[in-house]
């Protein structure tokens, strides 16, 4: 008898500059945990929030103000640490000075596929962004996430300064997009059921489960 658990291939679209993405990641940490039969593949798709960001970035508090005025800025950050509470993410907003655009993140999102890494890279990139308000735009701090994670500096440094997967990043942007992605984080398992928005542990733990039992019985249909 096969007692091998079943793999069920997960896409996280996420930016690494979004809160409810960070957020989404900590909750699905929790979920995987919770999985005894089902093991999840995790590949990481990229989804810019605002793919017109200057290259180097914006001033973050400006424009949170500027688009929700100083005091809905106050309460959306509230809210954000509200729906945190139990993640042990420690958001620090105020030392956030600039939106990064997020371009070469996914592109070294990407990369550390090579690796294995892509996890762990993510979680780093969500990491110094939020609970440490380092500017993930910046090269020096995507060659240091890079070599803690045990990805080739050297190479990585020759690819950030090509345009080495700058269009097959922006592809799979725009292929979340045409899914109906329109924010994220976005889970989207075995290329077929799509689930929005940072859940909860236990409804991300359902919807693997029930995606693999849909999966399952269409592949037993079309072998029958």
């Amino acid at each position: 008898m096969d007692n091998q658990p079943r793999v069920l291939h997960l896409d996280i679209i996420s930016d690494v500059i979004c809160p409810w993405c960070f957020i989404g990641k900590r909750k699905l940490d929790a979920a995987l945990g919770e999985l005894e039969d089902l093991r999840v593949n995790l590949i990481w798709r990229p989804f810019q929030l605002d793919p017109t960001t200057p290259p180097d970035g914006y001033d973050r508090r400006k424009e949170m103000e500027k688009k929700f005025g100083a005091d809905g800025a106050r309460k959306l950050a509230d809210n954000i640490l509200a729906a945190a509470d139990g993640t042990g993410i420690n958001f620090a907003f105020d030392q956030i000075e600039r939106t990064p655009n997020t371009l070469n993140a996914h592109r070294l999102i990407r990369w550390a596929a090579s690796t294995g890494s892509q996890h762990q890279v993510a979680e780093a990139l969500f990491c110094r962004y939020f609970e440490r308000g380092e500017d993930v735009g910046r090269k020096d701090v995507l060659l240091d996430i890079a070599s803690e994670n045990g990805m080739d500096t050297e190479l990585v440094g020759r690819l950030l300064d090509s345009e080495a997967d700058v269009q097959e990043t922006r592809n799979d942007d725009a292929a979340a997009r045409d899914l109906g992605v329109a924010g994220v984080p976005a889970f989207l398992a075995g290329g077929k059921f799509l689930l929005l928005g940072a859940q909860d542990s236990d409804r991300l733990t359902r919807f693997f489960k029930k995606a693999d039992e849909k999966l399952s019985a269409q592949t037993a249909e079309e072998a029958s």
